[in-house]
C-alpha cells in the first residue's frame, strides 16, 4: 500500500487547514490503495502552538471529526522536501508557499480547490471574521474538496 504525505496549508493554521487535515484523516479512512500521512500548517506564524480555532472544533466535532489536540504551526523548509502534496487554502497563501518553496519543490504546491484535470472547486474562504454559519461552509466546502482530492489521487497517473 502506498503512503501518500499531504499538507493542508491555510494562513495562520487555525480555521481552515486543521479542519482539512481532519476531514482527509476521516474521508479517506475508507479509501483502498494508499494510506495518508497528513499534517497542517500556516504560512503566517500568528498563532503558532495554537489549538485550532473554537468553532472549527465545535462544527468538526458534528462530524465526529476530532482536531482539538492539533496544535498550529508554521510552514518550515523541510515541509517542501518531506510531504508529496501542499495543499493550499487559497490564492494567497499559493502564492505565499511559491514564494517560499525551492523552484525545484513547486510542483508540490497546488490549490486545493484547482487541482491538475479536475473539476475547479474554488479557494475555501476564511472564516475567522464570519459567524459560526460560515465553518459550516468551510467544512462542507473541505469534505467537497477531500472527496475531490481522493479522487484525484486515485487516477491511474497519481499513483
Amino acid at each position: 500500500m502506498k503512503s501518500i504525505k499531504v499538507l493542508t496549508v491555510c494562513l495562520g493554521n487555525i480555521c481552515r487547514s486543521p479542519a482539512a487535515q481532519g476531514i482527509l484523516e476521516n474521508v479517506s479512512a475508507s479509501r483502498k490503495g494508499f494510506t495518508l500521512t497528513l499534517d497542517s500548517a500556516g504560512t503566517a506564524a500568528y498563532h503558532t502552538g495554537s489549538a485550532p480555532d473554537v468553532r472549527s472544533i465545535k462544527e468538526l466535532k458534528k462530524r465526529s471529526i476530532d482536531i482539538s489536540q492539533q496544535k498550529a504551526r508554521q510552514v518550515q523548509q523541510s515541509d517542501f522536501e518531506f510531504f508529496d502534496w501542499i495543499l493550499a487554502m487559497d490564492r494567497s497563501n499559493y502564492q505565499n508557499l511559491i514564494n517560499m518553496a525551492p523552484v525545484h519543490y513547486h510542483h508540490k504546491v497546488v490549490l486545493f480547490g484547482e487541482l491538475p484535470g479536475m473539476s475547479v472547486l474554488g479557494s475555501v474562504k476564511d472564516p475567522y471574521y464570519d459567524g459560526d454559519e460560515m465553518f459550516k461552509v468551510m467544512a462542507d466546502h473541505l469534505v467537497e474538496l477531500s472527496t475531490n482530492f481522493l479522487n484525484f489521487l486515485d487516477q491511474p497517473q497519481n499513483k
